[in-house]
């Protein structure tokens, strides 16, 4: 068998080592020798065979070209690498563009001129053109794909063209039979469509990228002004959080965002990782600050425990003292939230002893005062007949001998009752002091000398409105009477008021 020659942009097996596929050759020749059953006959609905074929393993006789003489080159009918109708009509169309020679030379129309593309010397004339029809089919598929990869859509545009660049160099000058015109007008227009796709997408990622700069930038922004912050106005719990957010904020952006540009992405990247290493050392040393001020508020606190915890044995008489301790405590600033709640806990403890103690000596002063309180409690309504006597003199008399006798008693205990008490005794003294006042005002010498002047001269007033009321009335004068009945009336009214 002779080599079939390859050119060297098509990747075709020789002819020695490459044997056609025998089911797809097969259906070749059955395409060949009946095209109606490349057409689709089969079996009918009830049953009935279609109409005979002839037999596949019998190949047919090549014919000669119509309306040509017979010569050394020999045409066959259309061929097509499988049964599928589809299939079988690119074959047709494809092996309408070939033609073999008596010596098995294959060759293919390109242009107004035949090529040869190869040898198939020791089969027939239709197995021939079938083996390269197939080979025409197998780039038309890859163009087909990469058709379908465009209109799909998520491959990249560039991509493709590189893949279609390839094909392209399989297509020129390949050994195969079929429409080589139609194909390179398809990967013309194909190059074309992902040319423009590519632009598109190189748009598309540069907006993207320009939109990444900008947000990284925003957070490099944002972490620069929490680190140019006055460190002892963070707060770092806060910040911490806020600095670790906007760290995975980075991240995700980098692993989901678009590639930068190599230096800008450095740039934004050192400005963000420097004030990262900014704030993280202003923590540390925050905190450095924050241990040293623990400790010396521990040890202040711990000595005012001390102290506090020795005024246990003085009793009562040790809440004084206690009390400057808390102002003291108040002023020694935080220890640490463990070291605080153990300190006050038991500095609490020490207080809460001073006061039971007092409390201890309250209980039994309240036990001690109960006659005191029955006591008061007589004398206060023995003075319910102070507000009955109706001589001022003598209410304020038996008042005061009252309240000697009250003062006699002494203090009692608790004070909320002795608070109560001296409550109920007041408003009786109160009253008191109302008729007091009441009465001086009453005889006021100087208080009267005006009252009586006063009253001589509305009752000289009163005179005359009654003379120029008894005028308007003679004259039948409507608005002198009005206006000296209503003079007249407030002046008696103020006569009244002044006991007149």
């Amino acid at each position: 068998m002779t080599d079939v020659p390859t050119p060297p942009s098509a990747e075709i097996d020789p002819v020695v080592e490459a044997v056609p596929d025998q089911g797809a050759d097969r259906g070749v020749e059955q395409t060949l020798a009946d095209p109606a059953r490349a057409d689709g006959d089969v079996p009918s609905e009830n049953g009935e065979e279609a109409a005979p074929s002839p037999d596949p393993t019998t190949p047919p006789k090549p014919r000669a070209v119509p309306g040509k003489p017979t010569s050394a080159i020999r045409s066959v009918a259309p061929a097509a690498p499988t049964v599928s109708a589809a299939s079988a009509a690119d074959a047709l169309a494809a092996a309408s563009f070939g033609r073999v020679e008596i010596d098995g030379t294959v060759s293919v129309r390109d242009g107004d001129g035949w090529r040869e593309v190869g040898q198939y010397p020791d089969g027939t004339p239709e197995e021939a053109l079938a083996y390269f029809v197939r080979k025409f089919l197998e780039l038309a598929g890859e163009v087909t794909l990469l058709e379908a990869r465009h209109r799909r859509g998520g491959a990249s545009a560039s991509e493709l063209r590189g893949t279609l660049q390839t094909v392209r160099e399989k297509v020129i000058g390949a050994s195969a039979v079929g429409d080589f015109a139609a194909l390179d007008a398809r990967l013309t227009r194909l190059d074309s469509a992902l040319s423009r796709a590519s632009a598109e997408q190189s748009r598309a990622q540069r907006e993207a990228v320009d939109t990444a700069i900008a947000e990284r930038t925003v957070l490099v922004e944002r972490i620069e002004s929490i680190a140019a912050r006055d460190p002892k106005s963070i707060q770092w719990k806060q910040t911490s959080t806020e600095v670790t957010e906007l760290f995975e904020e980075w991240q995700k952006h980098q692993a989901a965002g678009p590639r930068l540009p190599k230096t800008i992405g450095q740039q934004l990247w050192k400005r963000f990782r420097d004030a990262r290493a900014t704030l993280d050392k202003h923590r540390r040393e925050f905190y450095s600050d924050l241990d040293e001020q623990h400790k010396s508020s521990r040890d202040s606190k711990a000595k005012l425990v001390e102290r506090a915890e020795a005024l246990v044995s003085k009793g009562e008489d040790g809440i004084a003292d206690y009390r400057l301790l808390l102002d003291q405590w108040k002023g020694a600033g935080r220890a640490g939230k463990k070291a605080d709640d153990a300190l006050w806990a038991r500095f609490k403890a020490a207080g809460d002893a001073l006061y039971a103690a007092r409390a201890g000596r309250e209980e039994a002063d309240a036990e001690a005062s109960k006659e005191k309180i029955e006591a008061k409690r007589g004398l206060l309504a023995e003075a319910a007949a102070v507000s009955k006597e109706r001589d001022t003199a003598k209410a304020r008399q038996l008042l005061t001998r009252i309240q000697r006798r009250w003062d006699e008693i002494g203090r009692v205990f608790p004070r909320e009752a002795e608070r109560g008490l001296d409550d109920e005794l007041r408003k009786i003294e109160q009253g008191i002091k109302q008729r007091e006042e009441t009465d001086w005002k009453s005889n006021n010498p100087e208080t009267k000398a005006r009252q009586n002047d006063m009253t001589q001269k509305l009752r000289e007033s009163i005179a005359d409105l009654e003379a120029e009321l008894t005028t308007a009335k003679a004259k039948n004068d409507r608005g002198a009477i009005a206006q000296a009945t209503e003079a007249l009336d407030a002046r008696k009214a103020w006569l009244k008021a002044l006991g007149g």
